[in-house]
């Protein structure tokens, strides 16, 4: 399934690593703060998997760590990779839409899974395999090269309780990004928000309500304001993924391009594993801290699905005639979606 190694496996096979031994150094740069599990990876898995793999190799590497914006605010690491501000990056597709903006798919397709490892493969795949999944990447000058940031299922935590999707009419609910078109057809009030500011917002009643996950939703402390807790399923997200330089990645030899790929995978691996257990420690945690949760209440999931508008349609047919194929990618999301097993509460790609 990773395709990506093949050529680099093939190539370390013809050349002894001793001949091609040389030095490394990259910068590597996320404008959020190393509590993000997203950014830990880097540190805990990535860094190490790589010095490692190069050492393997022969060769050597030291790794400059920037994050909490040090160098790049969130939304604007892919400019400082692209302008070589850093080698690495953690280039957000949900922050950054106007560049990575095929890359926001799933946060157009709510309802289709809670699997967060099966948006990290699918994902991976469609980038190893998708042509139109790395276009704006080669637009940018910079390279994919691994470790999908996905996001835990996202909840509704509201500061009122929830028994049916009538009782959000006219109630402010706040969203972040792209999300923020789950509600229409819901009668609430979407607000743009992001986690920064949810926490404040809701206790002095700027709105009543946010769309967010449970990893974050726990040291966000979003219980103590938004302590009705609805699983409505709307689903895992994809926002993002480790980029490279372009011109610094096509000078590296195939074997040091491999140890960094490697590094890649491990960290993916290991932020898949962490966020699963994260997940279900957050929802215990909160529970016994005195929120109520609860799935959502019958028909709520099926009316709130069949209310929204097909925004993925309106997207994919705004960023075609852009010359993006997000049509190409919206079909061959949900087709391996479906190919696997789950079951989308609308098939957004053939309505």
């Amino acid at each position: 399934m990773k395709l990506k190694h093949l050529a680099f496996a093939t190539a370390l096979t013809a050349i002894p690593a001793s001949a091609m031994a040389e030095s490394f150094s990259a910068t590597i740069a996320a404008g959020h703060p190393p509590v993000f599990r997203w950014v830990k990876m880097i540190s805990d898995v990535f860094v190490p998997t790589v010095t490692a793999e190069m050492e393997k190799a022969g060769h050597t590497i030291a790794f400059s760590e920037q994050y909490g914006g040090a160098i790049a605010k969130v939304g604007e690491e892919l400019e400082a990779v692209e302008a070589g501000l850093a080698e690495i990056g953690t280039c957000q597709a949900l922050f950054d839409p106007a560049k990575l903006a095929v890359q926001n798919v799933t946060y157009y397709t709510p309802f289709t899974t809670s699997d967060i490892a099966l948006v990290s493969t699918i994902i991976d795949d469609m980038h190893a395999n998708l042509p139109a999944m790395t276009q704006a990447y080669g637009e940018n000058g910079v390279v994919y090269i691994g470790a999908p940031i996905v996001i835990d299922d996202y909840l509704l935590m509201t500061n009122f309780p929830v028994t049916s999707l009538a009782d959000l009419d006219g109630r402010k609910i706040a969203a972040p990004g792209a999300a923020i078109n789950w509600l229409s057809g819901t009668g609430a009030v979407g607000v743009s928000g992001n986690l920064t500011t949810y926490y404040n917002e809701l206790k002095t009643g700027v709105y009543d309500g946010v769309i967010v996950f449970a990893s974050a939703a726990l040291p966000g402390k979003l219980f103590e304001v938004a302590p009705y807790v609805t699983k409505a399923g709307l689903g895992a997200q994809y926002a993002g993924s480790l980029c490279a330089n372009a011109a610094w990645w096509d000078g590296l030899p195939d074997d040091a391009k491999a140890a960094i790929l490697a590094g890649s995978d491990a960290a993916a691996a290991w932020y898949v594993e962490q966020l699963e257990a994260a997940v279900a420690g957050a929802l215990k945690a909160m529970a016994e801290a005195g929120a109520t949760i609860q799935d959502a209440p019958e028909g709520m999931r099926e009316a709130w699905a069949a209310g929204m508008d097909n925004a993925a349609r309106t997207w994919a047919a705004d960023l075609d005639a852009k010359g993006a194929p997000a049509s190409e990618v919206l079909s061959t999301y949900m087709n391996a979606m479906r190919g696997a097993g789950a079951v989308p509460l609308r098939n957004w790609d053939t309505e």
